[in-house]
């Protein structure tokens, strides 16, 4: 997808796609907000012309949405305490409302990711 503010739109009707594909509507919320702050991070803090949205169910208890980017310079997390009045609060956000959260750095760039628990499918 484009490096640009309007592929989180397309970000987040892949990741619907694919939660309702796994029957697992009941993250759709919070996996597109995940996914909104996770590219919006990306456009803003790197200058990678594409980024790649990846969601994968490694497990059948978890499912894992990515960001990847062609620049290795780690995403930097706000601490509580500083100016969070217009903007920084991304990572906060992904940080409250993913189980875990994390960086995969490649040779070429990097995959910030979240991952939400799930009930198996019955």
């Amino acid at each position: 997808m484009p490096g640009r503010e309007e592929s989180a739109e397309a970000a987040r009707n892949l990741v619907r796609t694919a939660l309702s594909a796994w029957h697992l509507e009941d993250l759709t919320y919070t996996a597109l907000l995940l996914t909104s702050e996770l590219v919006a991070n990306a456009v803003k803090h790197t200058n990678s012309r594409v980024i790649r949205v990846v969601i994968c169910q490694p497990s059948e208890r978890c499912v894992r949405i990515g960001v990847v980017d062609k620049t290795r310079v780690l995403p930097d997390f706000t601490k509580p305490g500083d100016d969070l009045s217009t903007s920084g609060r991304g990572l906060l956000l992904v940080d409250a409302l993913a189980e875990r959260w994390g960086t995969d750095l490649y040779r070429w760039g990097k995959q910030v990711w979240a991952e939400l628990f799930c009930e198996p499918a019955r």
